[in-house]
């Protein structure tokens, strides 16, 4: 049953289905020669590797989560019930209306990042995991950033994980999107890996404090035994210098807490 904050919330969203992504090729090189347990173990870690970091730099304990492009995964291992309350937005209206009913998400709507006709300060956390590099393949990230800074509260936070452009893996993905053999190599033209700088420089110019984090410096399609031995250093992901390098990054920009007005 919704409550009537989320009755309110959802009144009047009514928004088209257009598309972001682009189709999946599955027959692709990187899929080919990819064993599906090899895959899990980094997927694993770095489901893991993101509640450490929330757990030490979210400076919230629960709330109301947007979680955008949200898809059949929407974040759940991030912000569990029943502390934070999920919204998801998706193109394909299916989406959200069967996670709402399994109970993944608590509201479920139709959208697009940027074009989201949702009441400014309704969530304490917007998430886009693994989206923003897909939107970026479209067009410019400034409207999503702007329409995040707009939709959170004071002292909420974005949270975006995404593929770093400046590990060796994201710079060789780069190079295949960038010679037209993007879909042949790993199924897509869009997955296009983002410059940390870009990603800090982006969530500054929509008014939010950014820090940024690598997530994991593994690559899932390398050996298990490879993927344990870079995971000794993913706790070093962190620190200034190093967290630009990593596999998949993490972005954490808070919005700054409301002044006070001074009166005269």
């Amino acid at each position: 049953m919704r409550s009537a904050h989320h009755r309110k919330l959802f009144s009047r969203v009514a928004l088209p289905a257009l598309g972001v992504s682009e189709p999946y090729r599955a027959d692709n090189l990187l899929d080919r020669v990819s064993r599906p347990e090899t895959l899990e173990l980094h997927y694993d870690r770095e489901r893991e590797r993101e509640r450490e970091l929330l757990k030490r730099r979210l400076p919230l304990a629960g709330g109301d989560v947007l979680s955008v492009g949200c898809g059949w995964h929407p974040g759940r291992h991030l912000f569990p019930k029943p502390d934070w309350r999920m919204t998801g937005v998706e193109i394909d209206e299916a989406v959200p209306r069967h996670l709402v009913e399994a109970g993944e998400l608590d509201e479920g709507l139709v959208g697009r990042a940027g074009e989201l006709p949702l009441p400014d300060e309704s969530f304490d956390v917007v998430l886009y995991r693994l989206v923003l590099h897909h939107i970026a393949w479209q067009g410019p990230l400034a409207p999503v950033l702007t329409e995040a800074h707009r939709l959170l509260r004071p002292g909420g936070a974005l949270v975006a994980v995404e593929p770093g452009a400046w590990h060796p893996v994201g710079a060789a993905l780069a190079l295949a999107n960038a010679v037209g053999l993007g879909t042949i190599v790993h199924g897509t033209p869009d997955d296009v890996p983002l410059s940390p700088r870009r990603l800090v420089a982006e969530a500054r110019r929509a008014g939010l404090d950014p820090e940024l984090h690598s997530v994991t410096y593994g690559w899932r399609r390398l050996p298990p035994a490879a993927q344990r031995a870079l995971q000794a250093i993913d706790p070093l992901g962190s620190r200034p210098r190093l967290a630009p390098l990593g596999h998949t990054l993490m972005l954490i920009a808070t919005r700054p807490p409301s002044r006070p007005s001074r009166h005269v």
